[in-house]
């Protein structure tokens, strides 16, 4: 199977954007870097995926003002949509029963920045392995790929290592990776982790971040042997980008 082309939905203060991954702040709204905004609701993103029969994209709620816009976008496109965002244990069976396929667990892994086997568990438990993907969005240091969390803004103690990957997959039935530090620059790929997160997961993964070109799709393809699938955000036209026609993504899914 080639590596197939994941569309997403990022919500920040209730509208559909496209962010540049480090610029996010809790504080400093002055920071934030848009490279795409739209009054069109995220409902209409849901159907357009719908329509073409995409599956396994992500709905990613940044920070608070987005649960209606997700909530409305996982109505138009049942069970075919991932959702993340302040997902935690208590509130993850909701967002399945309102529609999600599977929802997106992060930051409530990590109480002060250190990862908690147990919420692992007891999220696992709560909506089962298959329904919870663990996203392990990170900042490439010295050591690796260190997980970052709140946004991206916090580093955690997690490196992400084959260990690490084969230990989290007991729990959950995916990955997502958001590369932060290229997230939304559109200047290409971290080849080095795509490559490394085909050798080290033993569970389906999605990689995010830098796709410039439809050529990006073929590279993730070889240099993962089609085991990682990749998400195409500010480079495609229905985003505002240039780069990356959505219509040739539906195609090279075919």
């Amino acid at each position: 199977m080639p590596s197939k082309f994941r569309p997403c939905i990022d919500l920040h203060s209730g509208q559909v954007k496209q962010i540049v991954g480090g610029t996010l702040h809790d504080t400093d709204s002055s920071q934030l870097q848009t490279n795409f905004a739209t009054t069109k609701p995220a409902s209409e993103y849901a159907q357009l995926y719908q329509k073409h029969k995409l599956v396994g994209g992500h709905v990613i709620m940044l920070g608070p003002g987005n649960e209606q816009a997700a909530i409305e976008a996982l109505a138009a496109y049942p069970q075919g949509l991932q959702v993340g965002g302040g997902i935690t244990a208590d509130n993850a069976a909701l967002w399945i029963s309102r529609g999600a396929s599977k929802v997106i667990v992060t930051s409530w892994l990590f109480p002060q920045a250190q990862f908690a086997r147990d919420r692992l568990q007891q999220i696992s438990q709560k909506v089962g392995r298959d329904n919870l993907v663990v996203d392990l969005s990170c900042r490439r240091r010295e050591n690796g790929w260190v997980v970052a969390m709140n946004r991206w803004q916090t580093l955690t103690d997690m490196v992400i290592s084959k260990q690490c990957l084969e230990e989290l997959a007991e729990y959950c039935s995916e990955f997502l990776v958001h590369a932060a530090d290229v997230e939304g620059l559109c200047r290409g790929i971290d080849q080095d982790l795509v490559a490394a997160l085909a050798e080290w997961s033993p569970i389906p993964v999605t990689y995010a971040g830098g796709a410039s070109s439809l050529d990006d799709l073929r590279l993730v393809n070889q240099l993962s042997h089609g085991k990682v699938d990749l998400t195409i955000g500010s480079a495609l036209d229905i985003f505002g980008g240039k780069q990356v026609k959505f219509t040739d993504c539906v195609a090279w899914n075919q």
